[in-house]
């Protein structure tokens, strides 16, 4: 009876020892200056980066925590920016379209920031093919023409199971290049690219958006971090889960892409859904709250 006494008190201890070594962690996490860097863009200028950062400032305000959010020293684009990230180089966090690989290599924040808009694709044409686009009617005239895209961008493996002949350019720079030398008929981009993109380039370059068309597939832009840093991983998506249950995820989301898709008059076009073969199978597809629904899908 003593002995077990003393095995309970014991426990006791311990249990009282544990809790209060988690509590001065937690003081620690908040209290301590937490420094997050992600990819410097080529332009510090770029739409496409203010809304991933200015969630992410949104995700970690809510959590408390002390933190300070930097640029790499260097520019990074995606793929490389990956790889770092994957050594515990330069940065702590990307934002990136997911799929299975990228999922085994990284930790990936299961809540799409961008509500799968990286899967709504619209398209960047020659001006002097309109016609041909004007003619499609099916996903199978889609088909015919010949869609670019990057390497080692997910989206090449995407259209090339659902049937296309990708044209692939080694960098995104060189992708509007190969399109106004009429390389390939349309560059796919998401809905929440293209604007700014079509913008930068000038009416000089004889590409515009064609007018009433798109392709979707099902998939998530994420926040990726190390696998060695779950700490991160919990405080990034405990700031989003909170974001989005008091409607300030909701907020930013429809005051930063809302006037795009009324701008490029989403709900008039006609879209083609492709299946996504690298969609892995943890990709919360269920939660609706998640996920943007076009015209057709309301």
């Amino acid at each position: 009876m003593i002995r077990d006494c003393k095995k309970q008190v014991g426990s006791l201890s311990l249990l009282k020892v544990l809790i209060l070594v988690l509590s001065l962690l937690g003081l620690s996490a908040h209290g301590a200056l937490w420094t997050i860097t992600y990819p410097r863009p080529i332009d510090d200028t770029d739409e496409r980066t203010q809304y991933p950062i200015a969630l992410l400032k949104l995700a970690l305000d809510k959590t408390g925590v002390n933190y300070e959010l930097l640029p790499s020293d260097r520019i990074l684009l995606t793929g490389k920016a990956m790889r770092q990230l994957r050594e515990n180089r330069e940065v702590s966090v990307v934002w990136s379209m997911t799929d299975i690989q990228r999922e085994k290599d990284l930790t990936a924040i299961r809540i799409p920031i961008a509500k799968g808009l990286i899967g709504l694709r619209v398209f960047a044409i020659q001006d002097q093919k309109s016609a041909k686009f004007a003619q499609v009617e099916s996903i199978a005239d889609m088909r015919e023409l010949v869609p670019i895209q990057g390497e080692d961008w997910p989206d090449t493996k995407i259209l090339q199971a659902s049937g296309f002949n990708v044209f692939t350019v080694p960098e995104f720079d060189r992708a509007y290049d190969f399109l106004s030398q009429g390389k390939g008929d349309f560059f796919p981009r998401s809905v929440i690219e293209i604007t700014p993109e079509l913008d930068k380039l000038g009416k000089s370059a004889s590409v515009s958006l064609e007018p009433s068309l798109a392709i979707y597939y099902p998939t998530a832009m994420y926040y990726f971090v190390s696998n060695n840093n779950k700490t991160l991983a919990h405080l990034i998506e405990t700031g989003l889960q909170r974001a989005i249950e008091d409607g300030s995820f909701d907020t930013l989301f429809q005051s930063t892409y809302m006037p795009i898709l009324d701008e490029i008059n989403m709900d008039e076009r006609t879209i083609f859904t492709i299946e996504n073969p690298l969609l892995p199978n943890d990709t919360p597809l269920s939660n609706e709250a998640l996920w943007y629904k076009t015209a057709a899908e309301k």
